[in-house]
């Protein structure tokens, strides 16, 4: 089975619909492994809506909308790593974590430490916002110190190519595109199109077309060669 994790420098970023763009490219399956907050669309819904491609249940779906390992202690369970293996599909499966890579599973694991035991290749969202340096460069090093294969990292946003570059210059990563803000997209919105049009569909065709332009898949592709 081939495999890729997707994860991000921070929490709410955008790294939910790359991977909902990723699972649409490559034909793929999506997972989330722990869901923490069900008010409004889950992680898993927002993926299958805009890629219209399946997502399989949650290993942990949790309530509160906190790191996963309060999430479960406000529930009286403990979030269990081994019970997390990858699942088994047919193509590719797309993980995607959840916040950054120090978010904690519990009291004595992080998803890093997750990842490093998956061991397949990663990529990592990055927003172009003010700080994305720092964080890109610290979670890029804490990704290698652990073991994990780097496929490279993606920046999300508007277009800020002196700081792509340093990023890519200092961490010698592959520059995997920037999937800039889409305007046809909404979250967890029941609104439809005023043109008529359903709006998942149209949702669909602009994040494919966002995807097809700015993202270089044939990089991608390569780590699950």
């Amino acid at each position: 089975m081939s495999a890729l994790i997707v994860t991000g420098t921070d929490t709410g970023i955008g790294k939910t619909i790359f991977s909902a763009g990723l699972v649409q490219a490559l034909d793929a399956t999506y997972w989330k492994p722990v869901q923490s907050g069900l008010e409004e669309e889950t992680d898993s819904q927002i993926v299958s809506r805009l890629s219209g491609r399946p997502a399989l249940p949650e290993g942990y779906l949790l309530k509160l909308p906190a790191s996963p390992h309060l999430s479960a202690e406000a529930e009286g369970v403990e979030i269990d790593p081994e019970t997390l293996e990858l699942p088994q599909v047919e193509g590719v499966l797309v993980a995607e974590g959840a916040g950054g890579l120090m978010v904690p599973l519990n009291r004595r694991e992080l998803y890093l430490d997750l990842f490093a035991r998956w061991d397949k290749p990663v990529i990592l969202c990055a927003r172009t916002q003010l700080g994305t340096i720092n964080h890109t460069l610290l979670s890029l090093k804490a990704l290698r110190d652990a073991g994990c294969a780097v496929v490279g990292v993606v920046f999300i946003g508007n277009p800020e190519p002196e700081v792509e570059e340093t990023i890519c210059q200092f961490a010698h990563v592959a520059h995997l595109g920037r999937l800039p803000y889409i305007e046809a997209l909404r979250i967890a919105s029941g609104s439809g199109s005023d043109s008529g049009t359903p709006q998942p569909r149209r949702e669909s065709e602009a994040l494919a077309e966002a995807f097809a332009e700015n993202i270089h898949l044939d990089l991608i592709r390569e780590a699950l060669a």
